[in-house]
């Protein structure tokens, strides 16, 4: 990239990480604890998106950044997709200049895209499905049935000293082709869990049993990839609402959630948006 592209030394700054929250448990009289929390990556996609609308500089998608961290958020998420609806090229390489904690880039399992980020060096990229046209992410990658390419890119993401995650969905198969693939981590797709907590509890008499039925599919997925020595993080349709119940599953170690903490920044702020959302993992984790 250019030197005229890097940010500006102002932007760059330290903030908090957070990796552990102590508490004491009422068990037996006053034990001190630590009671580990996963770590939240907010993914600022939309902000970009809001940019592109008209095609303008504002909102700036490092200052965005700048204020989750400093909110407290233990890294920052983009997805740089093939057809660049919102986050650019350029974006990717001032933010991983600007950015102070940790940059996690979602991709597919391209030559293009593994070119860039070997080039880029974010800290982590995580491969994803991608499907021209979709709103969003419709669901995980086929590690399995892509398994080749997906080697492929772990490969080249590792030499370069990049964490490999593999976006998948919650089953054994597709973990155990992270796992041939080489992968340092995958992110449990929690769309199908998501999806099922849209509904008021008490709408379909199913629905609860579906609740629970996606929790436990996440459960025994995030405790079958860490035996198989993979870290794990989640994430994908996640509010505030529902964080709580996966918050409380011990193995997963990190979070990526973006829309709905950027969609109540719009009425709150983003700096009170992050804090709230660390707050509700919290809470969570002190379930267990």
């Amino acid at each position: 990239m250019a030197a005229s592209d890097e940010p500006s030394a102002d932007l760059l700054f330290l903030a908090p990480v957070n990796k552990e929250y102590s508490v004491s448990l009422k068990i037996e009289g006053p034990v001190s604890a630590k009671v580990m929390i996963a770590r939240l990556n907010v993914n600022i996609d939309h902000v970009a998106t809001v940019r592109q609308a008209r095609r303008t500089t504002e909102p700036s998608v490092v200052a965005a950044a700048m204020i989750c961290e400093q909110a407290g958020a233990d890294g920052i998420t983009i997805h740089l997709r093939g057809d660049r609806r919102h986050i650019q090229d350029r974006d990717l390489y001032i933010l991983r200049q600007a950015v102070t904690t940790y940059l996690n880039v979602e991709m597919a399992a391209t030559e293009e895209m593994i070119k860039i980020a070997c080039d880029a060096r974010p800290d982590a990229v995580t491969l994803v499905a991608e499907r021209p046209g979709e709103i969003t992410t419709e669901g995980g990658l086929d590690a399995r049935a892509n398994l080749d390419a997906v080697r492929a890119s772990v490969s080249a993401l590792r030499e370069r000293g990049i964490i490999a995650s593999v976006f998948i969905d919650p089953e054994e198969d597709q973990i155990e082709a992270a796992c041939d693939a080489g992968a340092d981590q995958v992110e449990l797709c929690t769309a199908a869990y998501a999806e099922a907590t849209m509904l008021p509890a008490g709408a379909h008499p199913t629905n609860e049993e579906r609740i629970a039925r996606e929790l436990d599919r996440l459960r025994k997925a995030a405790a079958f990839a860490a035996r198989r020595k993979l870290r794990v993080a989640a994430g994908h349709g996640l509010t505030y609402r529902n964080i709580g119940a996966i918050a409380a599953i011990r193995e997963i170690a990190e979070f990526n959630i973006g829309h709905n903490i950027i969609a109540r920044a719009v009425l709150v702020g983003l700096e009170r948006a992050v804090r709230d959302m660390l707050a509700a993992i919290r809470e969570g984790a002190e379930r267990t």
